[in-house]
């Protein structure tokens, strides 16, 4: 059988309802001149559907979308919406994602369609350097990775021309966008928006590294903060549950009673976190080398610096950490206690002041130098600690039942926050997707060294904003306890 010529179109008009026919397709030939092919008009039909596919499948994204949001929203109280918020957060984050991969695909899609409909006549050759054009659009971002990525910066600094791909950078794909003090005539004096990707991928990195922040409820916003009403509960009692909602038993033709719950405004503003980093001429011709290094450095400091807000942040520039929180309650040591030790009877105690819904999701955070004393401690003949048994959620073993973890944040051996009980699903953190980095070759000029300046925008604080009075007993309870200082 002979080849058919490859041309673009079945016609010799190209019009929105022209059958194409990828260049690289054969097929039978039907009917007497062998002009019509099966394959290709198959192929010709998917095509012309293929814009509509996505489309539709964009709008059922976005719909989904949307439901999520509405379902959250229409939980009961402000701080199931939170929950409700939290829990779909990786979905919503997933179905971003496609959403902007998708946004690609179709306005490539509609550009040749552009370029078919305004030139009919295409020769073979351009058929596969379009081919190959396409594949490189493709890639899901300008950079394959962070050091090419900080290089490519580092070239724009030094020879005044800023790279496309740098001013391009928006949520990972290329839509325009001007990253604070971005300046095309002055690259050194410039800012430039870390690739989404790898600036998710450096965020991911740094929750991987922190201890304390990633077992947080972590709530991503779109604007400058973060602003919700929150029950304001200080007491359980009959008539105080959720600021002053009760419920009780009627009997017949009883006069009901009206009860509404009491509101308060949990506000927080996003706050920067900053480092810089320094790299060497040498360094920066090579990317590999680059990008380990400031992997590393940047996830552990970073990571270390989010720990020490949630723990000890005083709430001005930066999170209102647990030990500054009027929320946290703090068990008194025992009568006589020696200096520096932890004993049974506190972390017992401890645990008694942790609201029972509490206890599934508390934790144990203890400075290292606390840890020896765990291990000796008994009830009688039962033993309060227990080593780990290979689970991987509590290699340093449990107290009372509840996982211990090491946070080098927590205070010395006898000061209080040694030893913090803690459920952090009760610690909100906001957080502004994406790293911003700028940077300047002034700094260090005369040491030929290249200075990288990374921002993070973030802010957190404990949801409750007080103690909590039991429904029976006196001793207040909180889903944050401390033990005095002995």
């Amino acid at each position: 059988m002979d080849r058919i010529p490859r041309q673009r179109y079945a016609g010799d008009t190209p019009t929105p309802f022209a059958v194409y026919r990828p260049g690289n397709v054969l097929g039978m030939p039907t009917g007497d001149d062998g002009a019509t092919m099966v394959a290709s008009i198959m192929l010709g039909i998917a095509f012309l559907n293929g814009l509509a596919v996505m489309q539709e499948r964009d709008k059922k994204l976005k719909a989904r979308e949307d439901a999520l949001v509405a379902a959250a929203e229409s939980a009961d109280g402000d701080e199931a919406v939170l929950a409700a918020l939290s829990a779909s957060a990786d979905e919503r984050q997933s179905i971003g994602a496609e959403r902007d991969a998708l946004a690609v695909q179709i306005a490539q899609e509609q550009r040749r369609r552009e370029r078919l409909t305004a030139a009919p006549t295409v020769t073979e050759a351009e058929i596969d350097a379009e081919a190959e054009t396409d594949a490189d659009e493709q890639l899901p971002t300008p950079f394959r990775s962070l050091g090419d990525q900080l290089l490519t910066v580092a070239r724009s600094t030094t020879t005044n021309r800023v790279d496309e791909r740098l001013a391009s950078i928006e949520n990972g794909w290329r839509v325009a966008a001007a990253a604070q003090g971005l300046n095309e005539s002055v690259p050194s004096d410039g800012g430039f928006l870390v690739q989404h990707d790898l600036g998710t991928e450096l965020y991911r990195d740094l929750y991987d590294t922190g201890i304390v922040a990633s077992r947080t409820r972590r709530r991503p916003v779109s604007g400058n903060g973060f602003k919700a009403n929150a029950v304001d509960e200080t007491s359980r009692a009959d008539g105080s549950r959720m600021g002053g909602l009760q419920a009780y038993w009627l009997a017949e033709a009883g006069t009901k009673t009206a009860s509404r719950p009491k509101f308060r405004q949990l506000d927080m503003d996003l706050q920067k976190l900053i480092g810089v980093y320094y790299a060497t001429d040498e360094l920066l011709q090579d990317a590999p080398a680059l990008e380990a290094e400031v992997g590393s450095w940047f996830t552990e400091e970073f990571g270390f610096k989010l720990d020490d807000g949630v723990i000890r942040g005083d709430g001005v520039g930066k999170p209102l950490g647990i030990l500054n929180s009027a929320a946290t309650v703090a068990q008194a040591a025992e009568g006589g206690q020696t200096a520096d030790t932890i004993n049974s009877t506190n972390v017992v105690k401890m645990l008694s002041r942790l609201p029972a819904s509490s206890v599934k999701n508390a934790v144990w955070l203890i400075n290292q130098e606390a840890y020896p004393q765990l291990p000796l401690m008994t009830i009688g003949n039962w033993p309060v600690f227990l080593p780990a048994t290979g689970l991987q959620d509590a290699p340093l073993g449990t107290l009372l039942g509840r996982p211990i973890v090491m946070a080098e944040q927590c205070s010395a051996i006898g000061d209080v926050g040694d030893i913090i009980l803690a459920d952090l699903s009760r610690y909100l953190l906001i957080e502004k997707n994406g790293i911003q980095t700028a940077t300047s070759i002034h700094v260090q000029f005369l040491t030929d060294e290249t200075a990288f300046r990374f921002v993070l925008r973030a802010n957190g604080q404990p949801i409750p904003n007080a103690a909590i009075t039991p429904y029976k007993g006196s001793a207040t309870i909180s889903p944050f306890v401390t033990l005095a200082a002995r």
